[in-house]
């Protein structure tokens, strides 16, 4: 069943502003990341600490569970399916191994806030520099998968696309 224009643009409009928030999301964490790893102030390096911390807990990792849910909803709800071609399954997969990392990510930067807020000085806490260099790294291929589609149908697409040419149109 297709769902109308409507809700199919709805669902895409969720999509791509969950997909581009969790970009810009990464793109600020980057910047206090490299503020808290590359600053000589211990009050500069404690609050970016502090704010990575609650950025990536109530800001990255919401809106990248959101793109992930939202993207499979618009995957099944349009002509490309979610396994017919391989830039929507080179999406998904790219986006579920950035979400499993963020995931497991997750502890460190919590455990690093929490210590750069203990008092101490936070200017020899290690940063999270690979991880957030390389989450948006890979959003970065993310996005240009979507915008240039590249050609190629799946097994599994091709079957459907045999499949659809085999049977006949319905009759009005």
């Amino acid at each position: 069943m297709t769902p109308r224009p409507g809700v199919r643009k709805a669902v895409l409009v969720t999509h791509v502003t969950t997909s581009v928030g969790w970009l810009g999301a990464v793109a600020a964490y980057l910047a206090l990341d490299l503020t808290a790893v590359f600053s000589a102030d211990p009050s500069t390096v404690r609050s970016a600490y502090v704010a990575m911390g609650l950025i990536a807990e109530r800001v990255i990792v919401p809106l990248a569970l959101a793109a992930v849910v939202v993207g499979v909803i618009n995957a099944l709800t349009t002509p490309w399916g979610l396994f017919r071609h391989y830039w929507v399954l080179l999406k998904l997969l790219l986006t579920l191994f950035a979400t499993t990392i963020l995931l497991i990510e997750s502890q460190t930067i919590s455990s690093l806030a929490d210590a750069a807020a203990s008092g101490d000085d936070p200017r020899g806490l290690p940063g999270t520099l690979p991880h957030s260099i390389g989450g948006l790294v890979v959003l970065l291929i993310v996005l240009i998968v979507s915008v240039y589609k590249p050609r190629g149908l799946t097994k599994y697409g091709w079957r459907q696309q045999q499949r659809g040419r085999r049977e006949p149109a319905p009759s009005p």
